[in-house]
């Protein structure tokens, strides 16, 4: 998923030197696969049994793979559009089914291997932006398509046999207490989220290109490989960091970084300064997932993850489209804006941490047909740590 998804980050900067590609039709594109990929969300959300299926994950993968080998078929933008909304679906439900079934399968397990299984997304990044840099300079666009098709192929077959999520079994009768109210706090949560998914989603595509135009050519590439490599453990570190502070707290500080991340190359020219973007920006933006789908399931909000995953993926439609203006000048302005955009998902976050409700107190009361339960009193359970709810990206 993270080739097929990302790697036209990585040859972007070939289809505007090569392929006549222009700026506006560049964030077309990127805009059609992210409304791809939110008509797949959508899908994996309301028909879980989607999620639990291993013949929705086999034809997921060779759909996507299907679709990277077609890109140097056509030189048309929309036959590449409709490639690419393709693409975002299947790469969708691919997440979705590997993530259900990861979180499924390691519930008894310390939360950092979860957060390790996302690193196959920042895998996926640093391989791709290391298979253009190594074909940059002896092949074309269409080289680099196929190779990335052949790429995500040796990888699907490698996941093939991964096990989704097992179906549900019938649970017991079970009575709640109402629902704490957490509207607040959700609400605020939604909205830092969702304009996350808009300043994140810019710099994601268009981070190699803007690099390049300013620095020498393997410098682009080269700082996507490092996005990746910095993502690889970035789900994990922040899953162990939710251990000792509070997610509020780490959500604030992960998307001030990342503002900072954003914004360096358009504000510092170099290697260096493009360099220190890309590990800043590989090492926030699945930690910042990671702590807001968390935070999102901690507050027992009715269908949060979905929600969150919903505001995220419409973010990501407005970001490309809300900086198309923009790019005639340039990406400087694009990843100003997108470093903005994050500040006030900053901003937002500052004010999640007022009065957040770190421990609540749920009372469950369960009960079977046979009343096996002698009468007893059920205990309450408090939900006072970071760990114990994990994120689901499926809803």
């Amino acid at each position: 998923m993270g080739v097929g998804r990302f790697v036209y980050t990585a040859i972007l900067p070939l289809m505007h030197a090569q392929a006549g590609l222009s700026a506006a039709a560049g964030a077309d594109l990127a805009t059609a696969n992210y409304v791809g990929y939110l008509v797949g969300a959508l899908a994996g959300i309301l028909a879980p049994a989607l999620v639990r299926s291993r013949a929705v994950l086999r034809g997921s993968l060779l759909v996507l793979t299907a679709t990277l080998a077609a890109m140097p078929l056509t030189h048309g933008v929309g036959g590449w559009l409709v490639l690419r909304l393709v693409a975002g679906a299947a790469s969708a439900l691919v997440f979705v089914v590997a993530v259900s079934s990861v979180l499924h399968h390691l519930r008894e397990r310390p939360p950092h291997l979860p957060g390790s299984a996302f690193g196959g997304v920042g895998t996926g990044i640093a391989l791709s932006g290391l298979l253009v840099l190594a074909l940059r300079s002896v092949a074309d666009w269409r080289a680099a398509w196929w190779a990335s098709a052949a790429l995500t192929a040796v990888l699907a077959g490698a996941a093939w046999n991964l096990r989704p999520e097992a179906a549900p079994e019938a649970p017991a009768a079970v009575r709640a207490r109402p629902r704490p109210r957490t509207h607040r706090w959700f609400g605020t949560l939604l909205v830092s989220y969702s304009l996350e998914g808009v300043g994140y989603i810019v710099a994601g595509t268009f981070l190699v290109a803007a690099i390049g135009q300013g620095s020498p050519g393997w410098v682009g590439n080269g700082a996507w490989v490092l996005v990746g490599l910095a993502a690889v453990p970035s789900a994990a570190v922040w899953a162990w960091l939710g251990r000792r502070w509070s997610r509020p707290d780490l959500l604030l500080a992960a998307l001030l970084v990342q503002a900072v991340g954003i914004a360096l190359p358009a504000l510092v020219g170099g290697t260096a300064a493009a360099l220190v973007s890309a590990v800043l920006f590989g090492g926030t933006f699945i930690g910042i997932s990671t702590l807001a789908l968390a935070t999102g399931a901690h507050l027992r909000f009715p269908r949060s993850v979905a929600l969150l995953t919903a505001g995220y993926s419409v973010g990501q439609i407005v970001g490309p489209l809300a900086v198309a203006p923009l790019l005639q000048h340039g990406y400087r302005g694009a990843l100003l804006l997108a470093a903005g955009v994050v500040l006030v998902a900053a901003s937002a976050a500052a004010v999640l941490r007022i009065g957040f409700p770190h421990h609540m107190l749920v009372v469950r009361h369960q009960e079977d047909t046979r009343h096996t339960d002698g009468g007893r009193r059920p205990e309450p359970t408090r939900d006072d740590g970071p760990d114990t709810v994990a994120p689901h990206p499926a809803g």
